[in-house]
């Protein structure tokens, strides 16, 4: 909605308000400018549209997901570095239904941007193995598929990974 500099003005703003309430004895309003700046400071770590699109994805609505990512035009001014890995990792999810070429660009980008969860770094990885595999690189779906299994530390992708390596022995 806001570039990622805006709301951080906005924020100082509020937070300046808020000062001058608590100068004036208004001690609650202060207070509450201040959470309302705290909002607006949480959207500069977390994006509101790359949320909205994970709740969207939580419901299996790839539509909904796509068309909050839609709102997001220019991704490299818009987001931090890390926001911009998760929303080339959404949308490598997106595409990789229909083009994995793309699919496989978003992934890379995403995993160079950096992710903060080592599961979705695995999950990436994996991805990236599958469709590595569908391209018959089966050296490079390997060492993918090894590596998400180091990243998997809670095994939740594990079901995954062995579906992928019986696959791979038909290669």
């Amino acid at each position: 909605m806001f570039n990622k500099y805006i709301k951080l003005v906005i924020a100082a703003g509020i937070v300046v308000w808020s000062i001058f309430q608590f100068i004036d004895g208004n001690i609650m309003n202060g207070i509450s400018l201040v959470l309302l700046a705290g909002i607006f400071v949480l959207f500069y770590f977390k994006n509101e549209f790359i949320l909205l699109a994970f709740l969207q994805l939580r419901k299996q609505n790839f539509a909904g997901a796509s068309k909050w990512l839609s709102y997001i035009k220019k991704p490299s001014s818009a987001l931090v570095k890390k926001q911009e890995g998760y929303y080339n990792f959404l949308q490598g999810i997106m595409v990789s239904q229909t083009n994995i070429n793309q699919a496989e660009k978003y992934f890379k980008k995403a995993l160079s941007l950096g992710l903060n969860m080592k599961h979705d770094t695995a999950m990436a990885k994996l991805q990236l193995a599958g469709i590595a595999m569908s391209k018959r690189r089966k050296r490079e779906a390997t060492t993918l598929i090894n590596e998400a299994k180091k990243l998997d530390t809670q095994n939740v992708l594990a079901d995954q990974i062995k579906m992928l390596k019986q696959q791979m022995k038909k290669i």
